[in-house]
């Protein structure tokens, strides 16, 4: 047998470039954008990969964005979608509103009547988050009501049936705590009803009245404590839940609504007579 070759006497060959790296383009061939329009394309581009090469986003929104839809989907489908659209009105408009309202027992009113009467806008971005919180309950009420009729309630989504039914009682709540913030007197008087009412429930009943109340009457605490449930409080553990839930029915998918019957697959290897 031949002795192995030195290794210092090896040649290895020279990897080949390419073409198009081996020579370089000539001048005015380039592909480099040239109007503003192309730089700007290229810029946000390069942005995002930048970030989804540090986050790896893109395949999760491919799989939250790009999934299968059942036969006979229709209009009902986009409720959810409706309320939650709702929520962020809710948030948007009152985050302005926030910037002038003043949760005093002595200046509520004052403020709320300055907001609708001087600030540009402001009888608009008012009735807008005002009416906005009845347009939200409705719609979490009838997607509730729709996935019940369309069963969307069954196997394996019944923890989406709950997270749904919290969010339907947050939103709920925080109508009830909003309610009170013009400081009125229909307002007010309202808002003790209900409480009383809360109170009479059993066993939690009178700590959740003393909770909302901040003790054991009203004072000037109660519309602070009230101010902070609807504001912080509510829409941080309402935001949290959405999340989770669109994360479960991006998961699990959706149901078809229950008059659409499945297509049977043809038999195979059937023996004919």
């Amino acid at each position: 047998m031949p002795p192995p070759p030195n290794p210092t006497e090896i040649k290895v060959p020279k990897p080949s470039l390419p073409a198009s790296i081996a020579k370089p383009p000539k001048p005015g061939t380039t592909s480099e954008p040239k109007t503003v329009g192309e730089h700007a394309n290229k810029g946000g581009v390069s942005a995002v990969s930048w970030i989804d090469e540090r986050m790896g986003q893109s395949t999760f929104l491919r799989g939250f964005m790009f999934r299968k839809v059942p036969r006979g989907t229709n209009w009902f489908y986009t409720l959810g979608s409706a309320a939650m659209f709702a929520f962020l009105a809710q948030a948007v408009t009152g985050v302005f509103l926030a910037m002038y309202y003043d949760p005093d027992t002595v200046n509520a009113y004052e403020s709320v009547r300055h907001i609708n009467d001087n600030v540009f806008l402001g009888e608009l971005v008012h009735g807008m988050h005002k009416w906005g919180a009845t347009v939200m309950t409705v719609l979490v009420f009838v997607h509730m009501a729709r996935t019940f009729v369309f069963g969307a309630y069954k196997y394996p989504r019944e923890l989406n049936w709950v997270i749904g039914v919290v969010l339907l009682m947050m939103t709920m709540l925080m109508g009830f705590s909003g309610y009170l913030l013009p400081f009125d007197q229909r307002s007010f008087w309202a808002t003790v009803v209900g409480v009383n009412i809360n109170g009479t429930g059993p066993i939690i009943g009178p700590y959740l009245a003393d909770f909302l109340r901040a003790g054991t009457e009203f004072s000037a605490t109660t519309l602070a404590r009230f101010y902070a449930i609807h504001m912080l409080l509510i829409p941080g553990l309402i935001a949290a839940l959405m999340g989770l839930h669109l994360y479960l029915v991006a998961k699990l998918g959706t149901t078809a609504p229950p008059w659409v019957k499945p297509k049977k697959e043809p038999k195979a290897n059937q023996k004919r007579i």
